[in-house]
């Protein structure tokens, strides 16, 4: 296969908005950290996140593996998928990328960054007719605080959107039955926090039930009290605090790949 399908990229410090530049920086970091935490499936899936000040979103290209992900390989699209910059590259851009995360940044402008997922452990539970089961503290968070979005084969359709912001409500997580996981947040920080909690959520379900034993389920005024407390506004975004320490992860990790910040 011949073309222009290198990962050498132009750096773009300097030559983009400081607000745009730090987005990409964050946004990277949020690709390598799903890289490191094993939530990837090879070259599939996206994040978007919002550029400050714009309706513009930048999301990865369609080729590159997450741990190949740099501040400077990002593309900048519109929220109907129409390229505003993008590297010089043979490498483009996936159209679920923008039919599934598009029309919920419109939708919802609260949303900062939307994060889409195929997992072992996501894919399970997409197709577990019981969904999410808040057996386990982690997955408390998500009592009645989860969308559920019916597939409808591969998102490329254009018509599957208004069913997407619907399905999501004025949630910020969401199963995509029979299909994977989907999360959001005010910033990329919190929309990881939460892809990761709901991750651990799944695999906890299913290593539990494929044990056999029968499930121990709190009382529902347990849920109930358990999930407020995770939610926006009560205590503090989650998240936040937690990225310092994913930052210095990710900067102790060897070398191999190009530094996200690049």
């Amino acid at each position: 296969m011949s073309g222009k399908f290198s990962t050498n990229f132009e750096s773009l410090k300097g030559k983009v908005s400081p607000e745009e530049w730090e987005t990409r920086v964050t946004l990277a970091a949020c690709y390598r950290l799903m890289d490191k935490y094993g939530m990837t499936d090879m070259i599939y899936n996206h994040i978007t996140a919002r550029i400050p000040g714009t309706e513009d979103l930048l999301i990865n290209l369609y080729g590159l593996l997450y741990k190949e992900i740099t501040a400077s390989s990002l593309v900048r699209i519109t929220v109907e998928g129409e390229i505003v910059r993008k590297p010089d590259t043979d490498y483009g851009i996936n159209k679920s990328g923008y039919v599934i995360h598009g029309c919920i940044h419109t939708a919802r402008p609260d949303i900062s960054c939307v994060i889409h997922t195929h997992t072992r452990a996501g894919m399970a539970v997409s197709s577990m007719d019981c969904g999410l089961l808040p057996m386990t503290q982690t997955a408390s968070r998500f009592n009645n605080h989860i969308g559920y979005h019916d597939f409808n084969g591969p998102a490329i359709d254009l018509a599957e959107r208004e069913s997407l912001v619907r399905d999501l409500g004025q949630h910020n997580a969401m199963i995509l039955r029979n299909h994977g996981l989907l999360t959001s947040g005010a910033s990329v920080p919190q929309a990881f926090n939460l892809m990761y909690q709901l991750e651990m959520s799944c695999r906890a379900q299913v290593d539990a039930m494929a044990a056999g034993a029968a499930l121990c389920i709190p009382p529902k005024e347990i849920l109930e009290k358990s999930a407020h407390l995770y939610q926006p506004g009560v205590r503090r975004p989650y998240g936040e605090l937690e990225w310092h320490a994913m930052l210095r992860l990710l900067d102790a990790e060897p070398g191999g790949y190009p530094l996200y910040t690049s």
